[in-house]
């Protein structure tokens, strides 16, 4: 089995690369993979930091002209509830929007004695929550509403401050180190990104958003909810029940008036044709493979995958003043380059 990337990029019966390493690579490779072009699937945060998220993005414009095609991994854009739910936005179904609320709760890093893994260490992750699961909730938001978050005021925590260590490869790199514990039986180092982070936000068409991302959300598992407030209705989506989008219809009379549940597996979704049959559920998976199928089509006809290195920059931009905003104490942040008007959904 090959385990040297590099090797990759010389072989002549390779055409794809799927980045899904730790966040401190994918600049190397992304780049390395696009001059020796290779088509590239990145996973996301698109990079560590929005000097390497720019450096990438520019990279896959001059590949574009090549007719290499790269495309970053916000894998949830493909689960059918989500295409639902910007359907009905673009087509006016629930009016201008008002309010956006985002959540990505999950619970596993609530045990305090869980090991120290390179997820927990900036100069691997990027950041912690925010940058793992609260990229997710800000794609989506994005995606869904067809406009851009254009400042933010945040707060981030770390609730456990060391972890053990059962790979001491993490330790004594960049300045990592690790203490005896009491009974001198384990090593244990420090955790150096975010446990939670919380931020509030304005889109680009003057709605009002509130985001969380935590992996301290007690008995919450994989849970992404998305709800979106307009002046002619509401849709509400939570990835635990993740074949169902609630709407609501402000239009119809108040004694029949209620949210209603869709369930998509019904619906005339993008990727129907490679579904399984009426009024099965939709796993987990299902989003990686519509990801590939999507990608790969695109590559095939020569077209621009979506979503794009361009569109990981404009979100690692975001997940850049959180950070900012919560090292000055959640003072209003801008965000580098964000749009003033409403961008046109695609």
């Amino acid at each position: 089995m090959e385990t040297d990337w590099r090797r990759l990029l010389e072989r002549d019966d390779i055409d794809v690369i799927d980045i899904c390493t730790p966040g401190d690579t994918h600049a190397e490779i992304a780049l390395a993979a696009l001059e020796a072009g290779k088509h590239v699937l990145c996973e996301k945060p698109l990079a560590n930091s929005v000097e390497e998220a720019e450096a990438m993005a520019a990279a896959s414009e001059a590949a574009r002209a090549r007719g290499v095609r790269s495309m970053v991994g916000f894998t949830y854009r493909r689960v059918p509830a989500v295409a639902y739910a910007r359907q009905l936005v673009a087509e006016g179904r629930i009016g201008r929007v008002l309010h956006v609320r985002g959540a990505y709760l999950q619970d596993w890093l609530t045990d305090p004695e869980a090991p120290l893994t390179w997820r927990l260490q900036k100069e691997r992750a990027g950041s912690g929550a925010l940058g793992d699961i609260g990229a997710h909730i800000v794609d989506l938001a994005q995606h869904v509403t067809g406009e851009a978050l254009t400042g933010v005021s945040a707060l981030t925590e770390t609730f456990v401050r060391e972890r053990p260590v059962s790979d001491p490869s993490l330790l004594g790199t960049s300045g990592i180190s690790g203490t005896a514990a009491s009974n001198g039986s384990t090593m244990r180092g420090p955790v150096t990104v975010d446990d939670a982070a919380v931020f509030v936000s304005r889109l680009s068409g003057g709605a009002l958003a509130t985001f969380e991302a935590t992996r301290f959300a007690t008995g919450r598992k994989n849970a992404i909810r998305l709800e979106i407030n307009g002046t002619r209705g509401s849709l509400a989506f939570d990835f635990e029940d993740m074949n169902v989008l609630h709407v609501f219809d402000n239009e119809v009379p108040s004694r029949d008036a209620g949210f209603t549940r869709v369930l998509v597996t019904e619906a005339d979704h993008p990727w129907v044709a490679a579904w399984w049959p009426p009024g099965h559920v939709l796993g987990y998976e299902h989003g990686f493979t519509h990801q590939a199928v999507d990608f790969l089509t695109a590559v095939a006809a020569g077209a621009d995958p979506r979503p794009s290195f361009t569109d990981g920059l404009q979100v690692q931009r975001i997940l850049s003043a959180v950070e900012t905003s919560a090292e000055r104490e959640g003072s209003w942040t801008p965000i580098d380059g964000a749009r003033t008007t409403s961008p046109v959904l695609s």
